[in-house]
């Protein structure tokens, strides 16, 4: 995952294989898995420097850093002292005492006690700083890590930092790029979907269509990616940017939205933290149990021939909480309904780790001994599935209603 991030934001990487004091230690089958990955260490004949250290030993720490220094060196990443200051924020946090604190890496220039600078919407005047040792410091040269006091708000982690000449000056550009980004997020587009992709495609906006692919097993993962990226065509080229086993997480929605990538779920579903970040930054998030399915929209979608696709409508979520077998009726879940409600007569599937167990309607829903039409949350029930007596404990049950609308997308 952090390699996939890494090559996506186009930086070098530079791998330390730690713990070698272990007994057990084996560097050679953490290189034959880099290999994998596609980072052939150097001592194989690659290009991806590594370095086995150990951190409880301080073993070739100074070694890492000469292999760090080489590897700036010779991508010729610079840095000029003498300029205002630049860098990029690594870590934020509230402190009870001190307020928004700000951990900064400085890439460029050097910043000190005192200087004003904006970082994205929030601004700030150095009131002081720390060195990684808590030490007070007055100034941090080029690629040097400090924390910061001073800032009005949190500014987002990864977000660029830069000195100002004056504090007034930082106060009117924060204010102002903070009504951008109010106007950005209430005029704001959505990233590339299916529904969109051939008129994306006809007007020159895409010309690679990237792809975050999950699944349940690693060989749905493999065959996946083999004939997805057979797809390609002149026009459009389909790059899989990360695939996986296991559910959708809030990761892989994170990536989707820097990538601008649409996610792949193979038997698989994302978590609600998942789903409402994905509708939040309108990631398109396709489900399949078919793999011929998969393929066949993909292949539709680049030649804007999209049929009317069934959308899926949340109903609520329960979670199972203990099993009950019962005569004439097989087993029975006790739930207690999270969120939304459960219906009677209504599609649900069965979740395990995020995955779908299977998929029915509920054919008899209880509340104590009576017969209802819906559960709603907050209120324990017992659910029958049909034809399904696989339940166990922990599970989740999904509820949802589907129904047919038109692509955006005419042929």
């Amino acid at each position: 995952e952090a390699i996939d991030h890494a090559r996506a934001a186009n930086v070098p990487i530079l791998v330390a294989i730690n713990k070698i004091d272990k007994p057990a230690a084996n560097p050679e089958r953490v290189k034959k898995q880099l290999a994998q990955l596609g980072l052939n260490p150097e001592s194989w004949g690659g290009d991806t420097v590594t370095v086995e250290v150990s951190a409880k030993e301080k073993t070739n720490l100074n070694l890492l850093l000469e292999m760090i220094l080489l590897v700036a060196d010779m991508q010729e990443l610079r840095g000029n002292p003498d300029l205002p200051a630049t860098g990029t924020v690594l870590e934020t946090r509230l402190d009870k005492g001190r307020g928004p604190v700000a951990t900064v890496l400085v890439q460029n220039g050097t910043l000190r006690s005192g200087d004003p600078f904006i970082c994205g919407s929030v601004y700030a005047k150095v009131r002081a700083m720390f060195d990684d040792r808590g030490r007070t410091v007055q100034e941090a040269a080029p690629a040097t890590p400090v924390e910061v006091l001073g800032l009005n708000a949190l500014p987002q982690a990864g977000e660029s930092f830069q000195v100002v000449s004056d504090e007034l000056k930082a106060k009117q550009t924060a204010t102002y790029r903070e009504q951008k980004q109010r106007e950005a997020a209430l005029a704001r587009t959505t990233q590339v979907t299916l529904d969109q992709l051939h008129a994306q495609l006809l007007a020159g906006e895409v010309k690679e269509l990237r792809v975050v692919l999950k699944a349940d097993v690693h060989g749905s993962v493999e065959a996946l990616s083999e004939q997805l990226q057979q797809l390609g065509t002149e026009k459009v080229k389909v790059e899989i940017i990360h695939a996986g086993v296991g559910g959708i997480s809030e990761t892989d929605v994170l990536l989707a939205s820097a990538s601008n990538a649409i996610i792949i779920g193979f038997n698989v579903r994302p978590d609600r933290k998942a789903a409402e970040l994905a509708l939040q930054d309108r990631v398109d998030i396709r489900l399949h149990t078919v793999i011929y399915d998969v393929l066949d929209e993909i292949r539709r979608a680049m030649l804007g021939l999209l049929e009317p696709v069934v959308k899926e409508t949340f109903v609520g979520r329960a979670e199972v909480r203990q099993t009950f077998r019962i005569s004439r009726v097989g087993l029975v879940a006790g739930c207690y309904v999270l969120d939304g409600k459960i219906v009677r007569e209504g599609d649900v599937r069965l979740l395990r780790d995020n995955m779908v167990i299977y998929q029915g309607k509920v054919v008899s829903l209880r509340r104590f001994k009576e017969d209802v039409n819906e559960v709603r949350a907050g209120y324990e029930c017992g659910v029958a599935i049909s034809n399904f007596s696989d339940i166990k404990v922990g599970d989740i049950l999904e509820a949802f209603a589907v129904e047919r609308v038109p692509s955006e997308v005419s042929a």
